[in-house]
């Protein structure tokens, strides 16, 4: 019987070492070597010993991923030390799930080491895929995410989005680890793993980067020239620089909106197209405070320019009132021009889930007030001639489907508007700001990001970061933005890759149970249909 607890040192190693590929560390060549000890731990185990491990390697890597957890919810949820770890710890059992049942899956499915360079990176990305809508979705801190600043590697996401360099980082850390059993002389699953496979694993691997790094290259020069041909809006981003603790506080009102006024002012005299305030920069719900609304319009009259401003805003809807967070869109002549409300609310910020259930969380989210959610894929016409600006509230940027349903809808650019000073000076603003690079590669488009205390900035369509903002300073930048109106492979197809390896992990699971005589025996069920039998049996391969 293998000694469990001796395989749980590597798992952590692995767990920390993933972590560090990540901002604020920002090691990111580690990723591509941090799964190794995972499948190191794995060899020799069954199933829920692979599972524990798994889920080991997760609770170390979430544990130190989202330690900010515990600074946000004592800092600003004023809760119990004991409270914020105890949450903190509860979230990453949870993710820690989703490495467990890969672990699960590579012991279980896995029959081939060869098998095992192309499986593995198909399971964790079929993974990190159910993990971006089940409970409502949090992709936070996918593995591709590591890679944002390698630009030839990323420009693959507009074909697959950030589950392709996902793919890529883990087929890489499972080819080094067959060349290791190789080198060790030791099996997988009673097979030996001969010179010719662990060179096959070798060059697929490395065959496969130097792929995207063609592409990378080749799409950076296409993308360029198309930019450089683009029509162009100059663009300022106000950055307030509010104190958390202050924001609400009815006393801060008047001097809040006056420095966005006065901010505003200094970015009028560069004669920008479009001013950008970061979420909820209004202390108030907007038009619904008719003093504190004209002292916007009038300072947007006497800019001459569009802005575009995150507030809060309330609808009567069917005899009771509807909170909203929204970007509004106001005119050059003062008038509240079109509207975006927030798509997918944070769970337990702007609503409480399960309400039935979950009542006694009420009081966690009583400051901020249940919203509803707005209609996706809306987008904001402004200047005539100008494509319409796709908006998306905090943390919808890591939310890959939002961005692509603004582009598709026709949006020359996408603007990020957010509050980031509920993280301090934590990992947080860096990694929030990193996933919002591959938005701009997947769909092809300029990304402004206007966010309170930083970090704001402004993301070309190949993903550079042309402008960043530093953390808790008052910031007036501008940029012309090319709007380009090319659409994407993945803008178009969306996370079809990704969900086809869900669909293959599902399949493979399936058919194991049934011939390990879990679901009824004699074979697939009658009522399947034959092409779906087919299709299995061509993905998994008979056994003899």
């Amino acid at each position: 019987m293998t000694d469990l607890k001796s395989k749980w040192l590597p798992a952590v190693l692995g767990g920390l070492l993933l972590s560090a590929a990540f901002p604020k560390t920002g090691f990111s060549l580690l990723a591509w070597i941090a799964l190794v000890p995972l499948l190191i731990s794995l060899r020799g185990l069954d199933g829920g010993g692979a599972f524990r491990v798994g889920w080991i390697f997760g609770l170390a890597h979430y544990l130190t991923l989202l330690y900010w957890v515990v600074f946000t919810m004592r800092t600003y949820g004023y809760l119990p030390w004991w409270q914020c770890i105890s949450l903190l710890v509860l979230l990453a059992a949870y993710l820690a799930v989703y490495p467990g049942l890969f672990a699960l899956a590579v012991v279980r499915l896995v029959q081939r080491p060869g098998h095992l360079v192309i499986l593995a990176p198909v399971f964790w990305v079929a993974l990190e895929y159910l993990r971006s809508f089940m409970l409502t979705g949090f992709p936070w801190g996918l593995v591709g995410y590591s890679q944002f600043n390698r630009l030839h590697i990323i420009q693959i996401s507009d074909m697959f989005g950030v589950y392709g360099v996902t793919f890529l980082v883990v087929l890489f850390n499972a080819a080094i680890y067959v060349l290791l059993l190789l080198l060790a002389e030791k099996k997988w699953e009673g097979q030996t793993v001969g010179r010719p496979l662990a060179v096959k694993a070798g060059v697929l691997a490395i065959g496969a980067i130097l792929l995207a790094l063609t592409y990378g290259s080749h799409r950076i020069k296409a993308v360029d020239n198309a930019r450089a041909k683009a029509p162009t809006a100059r663009v300022a981003i106000v950055q307030g620089n509010i104190d958390q603790a202050r924001k609400w506080d009815p006393a801060f009102q008047i001097g809040t909106t006056k420095k966005y006024v006065a901010l505003t002012q200094e970015a009028a005299s560069r004669r920008p197209d479009l001013v950008v305030w970061p979420e909820t920069a209004t202390p108030f719900y907007f038009a619904a405070s008719p003093k504190l609304t004209r002292m916007v319009t009038d300072a947007v009259r006497q800019a001459g320019t569009y802005l575009l401003a995150g507030s809060p805003s309330v609808d009567m809807e069917q005899g009771r009132q509807a909170y909203y967070n929204s970007a509004h869109l106001v005119t050059p002549e003062g008038h509240a021009g079109a509207r975006y409300d927030k798509v997918h609310l944070v769970p337990f910020g702007e609503y409480v889930p399960f309400k039935c259930i979950l009542s006694f969380a009420g009081k966690m989210v009583a400051q901020v007030g249940d919203f509803s959610a707005g209609e996706k894929g809306r987008t904001l016409g402004w200047k005539e001639g100008r494509a319409p600006i796709g908006v998306q509230i905090c943390f919808e940027i890591i939310f890959p489907g939002l961005s692509r349903s603004l582009a598709k809808n026709g949006a020359g650019m996408l603007v990020n508007l957010t509050n980031d000073a509920w993280f301090g000076r934590t990992s947080a603003a860096y990694q929030h700001f990193s996933m919002a690079v591959f938005r701009a590669v997947e769909n092809r488009r300029s990304l402004v990001r206007c966010a309170n205390t930083g970090i704001s900035g402004f993301i070309d369509p190949v993903g550079r970061v042309v402008v960043q903002t530093p953390l808790f300073e008052d910031a007036v930048v501008d940029q012309n933005v090319p709007e380009l109106r090319q659409t994407s492979i993945y803008t178009r197809f969306g996370d079809l890759p990704a969900l086809l390896c869900l669909i293959g992990l599902a399949g493979l699971a399936i058919r194991q149970r049934m011939m390990t005589g879990a679901l009824p025996s004699g074979g697939m069920p009658a009522a399947l249909p034959e092409k779906l039998k087919h299709w299995v049996d061509r993905m998994v391969g008979k056994r003899r």
